[in-house]
């Protein structure tokens, strides 16, 4: 039961709050522990106050990526990897080249020395940010390579287009680039195969899923080595740390499900800042 007393009453929101988000305890079982009503969890729940920090001078990897939690719901984060703190984040209804550019136009407003950035392959980022060196995540490139020839390809380009895949993470830029050349001269006039329509006025590539796989990477592949170009700086070769995060927070909004966009955001400001 809660107290009237102010101090020992926001102790115990605290406790309430810590529940509800890092215990995933729901409405009805915080009720029933409390001996309160939903509404008045929910009363509590939303007195509580979430602390915001400042973005502070720093010097560092960001490394930065999106994850959405509704089609128009989504968080833009930016992580520094050498301290593992989420320094700047903001919501955005679409994962966008400008809203990248924007957020690290404001770290490095306040201050922050950026040595690298690590991300993603959306089109136009590798280039945006001048002469700061930017890897491309080695696991978005896998999963881009996988949503094209599928988990169990079944031409055996394909399967050698994804065991190539997986020696990203092994190699050096110069043995990787050879063994991409190698699979590319093996399979050339297959991928070169044309399916014409029945009266041979139109036609199309025969493996396009294939051709677009091998095109990807090969776009992708003067940044998915610059971590080993800069092993002074710590450059990671994937957003991975970010990965474990966004994984979190689906889950904790799962559990509270059916809430508004601003409690929503709430959690995540309070996820995030820990």
């Amino acid at each position: 039961m809660f107290q009237h007393n102010r101090t020992k009453n926001n102790n115990q929101i605290v406790r309430l709050w810590h529940n509800y988000v890092h215990e995933n305890q729901t409405l009805k079982s915080l009720s029933y522990h409390y001996g309160i009503s939903g509404r008045s969890i929910r009363k509590l729940l939303d007195s509580y106050n979430i602390r915001h920090t400042e973005v502070t001078i720093g010097k560092g990897v960001i490394v930065m990526d999106t994850s959405y939690f509704r089609r128009d719901f989504g968080v833009m984060v930016f992580r520094d990897h050498r301290c593992g703190m989420n320094i700047f984040w903001k919501y955005v209804d679409h994962e966008t080249l400008a809203e990248y550019q924007s957020g690290i136009d404001y770290l490095l407003s306040k201050g922050w020395e950026i040595m690298g950035i690590v991300c993603d392959g959306k089109r136009g980022l590798f280039t945006a940010f001048g002469a700061i060196p930017v890897q491309m995540c080695q696991f978005h490139q896998v999963a881009i390579i996988t949503r094209y020839i599928t988990q169990k390809p079944k031409l055996q380009a394909g399967k050698e287009m994804k065991i190539l895949s997986y020696k990203l993470k092994l190699s050096s830029r110069d043995e990787f680039t050879t063994m991409l050349k190698q699979w590319h001269e093996k399979w050339k006039d297959f991928l070169s195969e044309k399916t014409y329509t029945d009266d041979h006025k139109k036609w199309h590539y025969t493996h396009k899923r294939l051709r677009s796989a091998y095109r990807s990477i090969k776009t992708n592949l003067p940044y998915l080595f610059t971590y080993l170009e800069y092993p002074e700086i710590g450059m990671p070769n994937t957003t991975n740390s970010l990965e474990g995060i966004f994984s979190n927070l689906k889950t904790k909004l799962r559990i509270h499900s059916g809430i508004k966009a601003w409690r929503k955001k709430k959690i995540v400001d309070d996820i995030l800042s820990k």
